[in-house]
């Protein structure tokens, strides 16, 4: 296995104490030792070999490349915020691609003020346009949360352009790409100016088209829905949109478009429901519910007031009949069905993957408990999640051990998992943002903290799964 990892370390101290991760391994490659925390249940990709740069652990024939690195200065002149989330890879002219990556930063934090594109001081905040800016906190300095496009090219393996797209949102986490060309990028918050240092209500998703050149217009797409979001996807077929919710008893979302396409002309809100189980807990954490791989049949029903200036949406949903999830995450579209996670579901917590199949009708559909984590060393609170091209799942890992190090999984058609990668930088940070460029040569994934994107080549068609 083969790396590249060089630090900038000058620009890196904007991010105050991210900078202290960036010095440790610009030092002594401390990381800790990882070990052989995991155990395959499918050959996969064979056993992972020791990065000498104590970044990240890879099979043999694979190497990373890092992209970009949280307090870089951008083109723009702002810095690369930190607490890299989810991504989602563009076709552009050429070999080129555009990456817009989401950055986790809550505007209920004042550290994270600081790993903000303003800089540690916030020294940069005027260099971004107000007009672009969604909000603001009581001091009128723009939130540091929002997105970044890193315009990428395959074949010389370069940045040719990074800047900020999107500005003055909070705790934007997951989101999902859209069939004609957009980035939706969700606020995983309720924040209020009653609550929190800000001007405007939050917990809404955001639509940035991957041909932007700079700052969108921050729009809410309020129809969608205000709560905890974490990711979407959509039926190319039809224009739904299937969103998730991190809570303990969130719910699983569609969002029914007026105008197909246009998300903007607003729509209907739906929560969904098992049949003949009305306001099930589908978590097993207490009492089983189902087993593994059971289906259950399901339908939707309508939700009112969505703007929820109550907080309130989920537990109206779940009064109606809707089902909860625990801590729902990633959510992705494959063959005519999709896939999302519930991080802590399942009898030791530890996660879940559920399956759903839309009916021909588009008013019911089934679901299955597609995968359930027995032992934290197979699946250890998986989170992001895409459909790799040849038909497994690719997931990252959020958990919070210390033993434990979070890995990117592959999972089988049939179910089973096998390990991709290891996080071994110091800290244990969550993996997010998985994704895959057009031509399946490249897997993006980011270290959140302190800001790392890497991009990982090697056989991907030399999977094993017996």
């Amino acid at each position: 296995m083969s790396s590249e990892f060089s630090l900038h370390r000058r620009e890196a101290l904007s991010l105050g104490a991210a900078a202290m991760a960036f010095a440790g391994a610009a030092r002594a490659q401390t990381a800790p030792a990882a070990g052989e925390s995991y155990v395959n249940q499918a050959p996969g990709y064979g056993p992972l070999v020791s990065d000498p740069n104590g970044l990240f652990d890879l099979p043999e024939g694979f190497s990373y490349h890092v992209v970009s690195q949280g307090g870089q200065t951008m083109d723009d002149g702002l810095l690369v915020p930190g607490q890299f989330d989810g991504m989602g890879c563009f076709a552009l002219q050429g070999s080129q691609v555009a990456l817009i990556r989401n950055h986790e930063l809550k505007a209920s934090s004042s550290t994270h003020g600081q790993w903000g594109p303003g800089g540690f001081n916030r020294e940069r905040l005027h260099l971004l346009d107000p007009a672009k800016v969604y909000d603001t906190d009581k001091q009128s300095r723009p939130l540091p949360a929002g997105t970044t496009t890193v315009i990428y090219d395959l074949r010389t393996r370069e940045v040719v352009r990074q800047f900020m797209s999107l500005a003055g949102t909070s705790t934007n986490c997951a989101g999902g790409q859209t069939p004609w060309g957009s980035w939706l990028t969700c606020e995983e918050c309720q924040d209020t100016p009653a609550t929190v240092n800000v001007k405007r209500e939050h917990g809404y998703v955001f639509e940035v088209p991957a041909a932007a050149t700079g700052l969108v217009d921050p729009v809410p797409l309020k129809a969608m829905g205000r709560f905890d979001h974490e990711a979407v996807c959509i039926d190319p077929r039809s224009g739904e949109v299937y969103l998730t919710e991190d809570q303990e008893d969130g719910l699983f979302y569609r969002f029914i478009p007026t105008t197909p396409g246009r998300l903007v002309d607003g729509g209907r809100l739906q929560a969904l429901v098992l049949k003949d189980s009305p306001g099930a807990d589908t978590s097993n954490n207490t009492t089983r519910l189902w087993a593994l791989g059971d289906w259950r049949e399901t339908e939707w029903v309508d939700l009112e007031d969505v703007e929820a200036p109550n907080g309130d949406l989920r537990q109206r949903g779940r009064a109606a009949g809707a089902a909860i999830f625990q801590g729902g995450e990633g959510v992705y579209w494959g063959d005519g069905e999709l896939y999302f996670t519930a991080k802590k579901g399942g009898p030791i917590q530890r996660g879940q993957v559920l399956r759903y199949v839309p009916a021909a009708d588009g008013r019911s559909g089934r679901i299955q408990l597609f995968l359930e984590s027995a032992d934290e060393k197979v699946w250890n609170m998986g989170d992001n999640l895409t459909v790799a091209p040849w038909g497994d799942l690719i997931v990252c890992e959020d958990n919070y051990s210390k033993e434990i190090r979070n890995h990117l999984k592959g999972v089988t058609p049939d179910g089973r998992v096998y390990t991709i990668g290891r996080n071994v930088f110091q800290g244990n940070s969550e993996l997010a943002g998985c994704c895959f460029s057009p031509d399946a040569s490249v897997l993006f994934v980011n270290v959140q903290y302190p800001g790392i994107t890497l991009a990982i080549t090697g056989p991907w068609d030399r999977v094993r799964t017996a």
